[in-house]
């Protein structure tokens, strides 16, 4: 069974206004026992297993989890990278048909938020979408030319997060510029658990089902079965070119119902005709009337977990306002 860690800070509790500890814990059902590490970072606590071995095997029996404040269990600076178009539910609402050739890109590590932290939408952007996403946490190095096979997943990835892909639409379609549209401050909220795996515990990451509500209505729910390209070959390619290390994260796509969907074809076709500057006014002026973007005073709720519970990442909850 996998184990959670919650990273916390120091500071007053959340439900409680009791003051509580920071570090590192083991959350067992609703109370949480700490973990005797001197580890700071994500890395440094992968290399002290044993010390979460220890705290998940204790009989003491803990602090409640609703008077810990969660922090990101992926500390920064680390390398995030993120795979593009990686749910056949997706593909279809981008309107891509065909083969879909792999593609990675870079986050800017500064965007790692924490799991109940306000996403702060920037005055320029006006279409604020989610993407809920499951993230790999590095456990080990993986070099420039590895290949990774399926019984090779335990060897380098350490555990589980949930993260949101937020993405600013109109940076993105306009300058072609994932970076800059996928990593402004609050924009890759992760956590509240990382789940770490035992090895038997690959066997059921298909099983994973990935949800997203705003202001609770759904809007996305899949399995990783709807996946294209899994986490072996995902790893696979990305060493032809990229090296990861320990505590690094890798983001691995989001199924479909986002709020940016590809026009229908015959406008698309029309919109192909047009000079870029009015060909991007006129789609602009059609996402106007969408009110699935997100706005000041949504509440974002997203989960991950298997039907059984044997893996459950936790529920974030990121409510979204505007830059000041």
């Amino acid at each position: 069974m996998s184990t959670n860690v919650l990273r916390t800070t120091g500071g007053t509790s959340r439900s409680s206004g009791a003051e509580s500890g920071g570090g590192w814990w083991v959350v067992r059902d609703e109370r949480a026992v700490r973990i005797e590490t001197k580890a700071d970072t994500t890395a440094e606590l992968l290399a002290d297993r044993d010390a979460v071995r220890e705290a998940a095997a204790s009989a003491e029996s803990g602090t409640p989890v609703a008077d810990l404040v969660a922090l990101p269990p992926v500390t920064t600076p680390c390398r995030v990278v993120a795979q593009m178009v990686n749910y056949r539910s997706h593909a279809r609402d981008s309107g891509f048909t065909g083969e879909i050739p792999p593609t990675f890109f870079r986050k800017a590590s500064g965007s790692v938020s924490g799991p109940h932290e306000a996403i702060v939408r920037p005055a320029h952007v006006k279409f604020l979408d989610y993407e809920v996403e499951l993230g790999l946490v590095m456990g080990a190095t993986l070099p420039v030319g590895t290949v990774v096979q399926e019984q090779d997943l335990p060897r380098y990835i350490a555990g589980l997060v949930l993260t949101n892909d937020v993405s600013a639409r109109d940076v993105q379609l306009t300058k072609t510029q994932f970076y800059e549209s996928k990593s402004y401050p609050t924009f890759t909220p992760t956590g509240p658990y990382l789940a770490l795996l035992e090895p038997e515990d690959f066997a059921h990451l298909l099983n994973l089902r990935l949800r997203l509500s705003v202001n609770g209505e759904p809007r996305q729910d899949r399995t990783l079965a709807d996946m294209i390209v899994r986490p072996a070959q995902a790893l696979t390619l990305l060493a032809r070119f990229q090296t990861l290390d320990p505590g690094d994260l890798l983001l691995t796509g989001t199924p479909g119902g986002t709020a940016l969907k590809a026009p229908p074809k015959p406008v698309e076709k029309i919109g192909a005709l047009l000079p870029p500057a009015l060909k991007w006014k006129a789609f602009f002026n059609s996402q106007a009337k969408n009110p699935h973007y997100l706005r000041d005073g949504d509440l974002i709720t997203a989960t991950i977990a298997t039907p059984d519970g044997r893996i459950n990442l936790g529920e974030q909850q990121t409510p979204v306002t505007d830059a000041s």
